[in-house]
């Protein structure tokens, strides 16, 4: 992969500098390769970030063969820069794009594009530290074609923007929404992978709870409408009778690499850990008799989010005492010193750069 310099003057436009905010504040740089069924990958090269030049025809727009990921990188405590997990968001990359008959992206492929562009845009990180690179992967089908029928062509890209709070500076507890009408996932379907067409469904869902008063939408499992899933597009942990609790990953739920961190780094605090089911009734009638003291939300965006308010109809309930439990916020704390490299890493989970 070629290499270039980072320019002097840099991008970034000054609003950004204080509060990135979260999803706009594009980086320079973007790497792209091409896949084809008579040559496989090409090389892939680093370059100015540009926008595309696609075809209305591309099989991509029309029958959203279409899978990405979500990773981070991160300042350490002796300035140094490192992804979090990076293979693990490789193999999941490759799962999702497997589900949707595309090439795999080579994991050592997927490392160095993360590395070129880490290292080509690492200054937007210099002006504060605490902001993160928000590293977006994106496999899409880039043949001009309508035959309903898998792609011969794919275009793989990796681009990052800044990023801050993904609720804004500080961290306030959400309040969340049962959608009891709509489903996000399906067994047999593709709940469990990062693709493109698992989110537009769900934007209609998260406007209805944005109407209700809340922030989120909770997902329930599609057969009985009763268990409890995700919230938008991340996982759920509750603190039910001094256990940590998550779903168990039934196939319609996104194996995050946030909640496996969790598991992960609860396990050493102390806390007893747990993958189960949980119906709305339970979590209900736990915070009424104080058996579920805490409910929080994660994921490499969210990093720990708590809930604090629930409406399922016209049914409004408090988890706690609506605020950030200490459980929350002691795993919220381990989790960023484990990114920022204050804290032993538990699992080679850091990857550095630079």
């Amino acid at each position: 992969m070629t290499a270039i310099a980072t320019t002097e003057a840099s991008l970034r436009p000054s609003k950004y500098l204080e509060n990135p905010g979260h999803g706009d504040a594009f980086t320079d740089h973007l790497v792209t390769a091409r896949w084809t069924a008579g040559t496989g990958w090409s090389a892939p090269t680093l370059g100015p970030l540009t926008n595309l030049s696609i075809h209305p025809g591309m099989i991509g727009l029309h029958y959203a063969q279409v899978v990405f990921e979500g990773l981070k990188a991160f300042v350490q405590q002796d300035g140094s820069i490192a992804a979090f997990r990076p293979r693990d968001n490789a193999a999941r990359f490759a799962r999702s794009a497997a589900r949707l008959a595309m090439p795999e992206v080579p994991q050592e492929m997927f490392l160095r594009a993360v590395e070129d562009v880490v290292r080509a845009d690492a200054d937007w990180l210099h002006d504060n530290p605490t902001h993160t690179l928000y590293l977006r992967p994106l496999l899409y089908a880039s043949e001009t074609q309508l035959m309903l029928r898998a792609s011969n062509e794919y275009t793989f890209l990796m681009m990052a923007f800044l990023a801050g709070g993904f609720f804004g500076d500080q961290v306030q507890p959400v309040s969340v929404h049962v959608s009891r009408e709509f489903t996000r996932a399906v067994p047999g379907g593709t709940g469990n992978v990062k693709c493109a067409a698992n989110y537009g469904p769900s934007l209609l869902a998260q406007q209805q709870a944005q109407a209700a008063g809340c922030q989120q939408v909770v997902w329930l499992d599609a057969a009985e409408h009763r268990f409890v899933e995700e919230m938008g597009g991340m996982n759920l942990f509750f603190v039910r009778d001094g256990r940590l609790v998550t779903p168990a990953l039934t196939g319609t739920l996104l194996p995050g690499n946030t909640r496996a961190s969790l598991l992960t780094i609860a396990g050493l605090e102390g806390y007893p850990v747990a993958e189960e089911r949980i119906t709305v009734e339970e979590w209900r009638e736990g915070c009424r008799s104080g058996a579920i003291t805490e409910t929080f939300a994660c994921g490499t965006a969210a990093v720990v989010t708590p809930v604090g308010r629930v409406r399922d109809g016209d049914d409004w309930f408090t988890i706690g005492d609506g605020g950030m439990g200490p459980a929350t916020a002691r795993l919220r704390q381990a989790l960023l010193d484990v990114q920022h490299g204050r804290r032993a890493d538990p699992g080679g989970w850091l990857h550095r750069i630079c």
